[in-house]
C-alpha cells in the first residue's frame, strides 16, 4: 500500500480494504469470481477532521459490508466511509 495525499472531510474516513481470502480453511484455492463480497476488514489510512471520530490512522477495522463509496486512487482500491460504518476496531 502507499501513501496517499487523499484527506477525507468531516466525518469521513479512509479505508484501505483487505482482499478477501482466496483460500478455505481446507486449502482449496478459489477463483476470484466465487468471491464476489467485499471484505468487511481494513485499515484506516487517514480521518476527517471531526472530533467525533474515534478510530486513528494505521488502526485495522471492520466496516459495514455494504457502507462507503468504493474509490481507486493510484491504481489502489480504496473506501470512503462516514465514522459510523465503523463496527470495530481490531487490536
Amino acid at each position: 500500500m502507499k501513501k496517499t495525499n487523499v484527506r477525507p472531510l468531516g466525518e469521513n474516513i479512509l479505508i484501505h480494504p483487505e482482499k478477501p481470502e482466496q483460500k478455505t480453511a481446507a486449502g482449496i484455492y478459489l477463483p476470484e469470481t466465487a468471491s464476489q463480497e467485499r471484505s468487511q476488514l481494513g485499515k484506516v489510512v487517514a480521518i476527517g477532521e471531526s472530533d467525533k471520530i474515534k478510530v486513528k490512522a494505521g488502526q485495522k477495522v471492520v466496516f459495514r459490508r455494504y457502507g462507503g463509496e468504493e474509490v481507486k486512487i493510484d491504481g489502489e482500491e480504496y473506501l470512503i466511509s462516514n465514522y459510523k460504518d465503523v463496527l470495530a476496531v481490531i487490536g
